[in-house]
């Protein structure tokens, strides 16, 4: 499975600062920095129109993003946080870590269910614990996604991490006993019902037997 790159166009800046990065977000930019092993944190800004619609169109945990930073230098990065503002949607500011060639990173990693549960079809329920998983792998294994064939879980079987086979190269950080899914017994509605009013049943009669 080849690896989701993205590019996004970036600028230097040389002055650092809450008043520097309040004057940007008031000109349309955000303030970011790159920062990686061996190397001095580069600030950079970014067009906030163009960086929130590329991260509303990507997985952003897991794309190696192609920055420009200008004069025709080109940084292949992760997004390693964003910090957006408390009570609105804004976008405040944008970390990014320098991949290198060979080095192995940690990252998050969706994970994809295929397949119809032969529990479900028995008339069994899906109950999924997990959407995302971390994983080690150098810059040129990383995933799109983890996939994983839940076709033949039963009623009350599970899922967990160690079950997934991994793509090559790519190692497991997240515990192998998580839970990933689980099928299982889906009560009717009546049922319910009865097993609730049993529950009220006995419970008055234990504090009748109080007195």
């Amino acid at each position: 499975m080849s690896v989701a790159e993205a590019s996004l166009q970036a600028s230097r800046r040389d002055e650092t600062g809450k008043g520097v990065a309040r004057r940007l977000r008031r000109a349309g930019r955000i303030p970011a920095v790159v920062y990686g092993k061996d190397m001095e944190p580069i600030p950079l800004s970014l067009d906030e129109q163009e960086t929130v619609l590329l991260f509303e169109s990507i997985p952003v945990a897991n794309t190696v993003l192609q920055l420009d930073i200008g004069g025709g230098e080109t940084l292949r990065t992760l997004v390693r946080e964003i910090q957006t503002h408390p009570f609105r949607p804004d976008v405040l500011h944008v970390d990014f870590m320098r991949l290198r060639r060979g080095i192995a990173v940690e990252l998050s990693v969706p994970i994809s269910l295929s397949g119809t549960p032969a529990g479900t079809r028995a008339g069994g329920r899906l109950d999924i614990a997990l959407h995302e998983t971390h994983v080690r792998c150098t810059p040129a294994r990383i995933p799109e996604l983890i996939e994983a064939d839940i076709s033949e879980l039963g009623i009350g079987e599970s899922l967990r991490l160690g079950d997934i086979p991994l793509p090559e190269d790519v190692e497991l950080v997240s515990g192998p006993d998580t839970l990933v899914c689980h099928i299982a017994t889906a009560w009717a509605p009546d049922e319910e019902e009865e097993a609730l009013e049993a529950g009220e049943v006995e419970e008055a009669g234990g504090d009748v037997g109080e007195y």
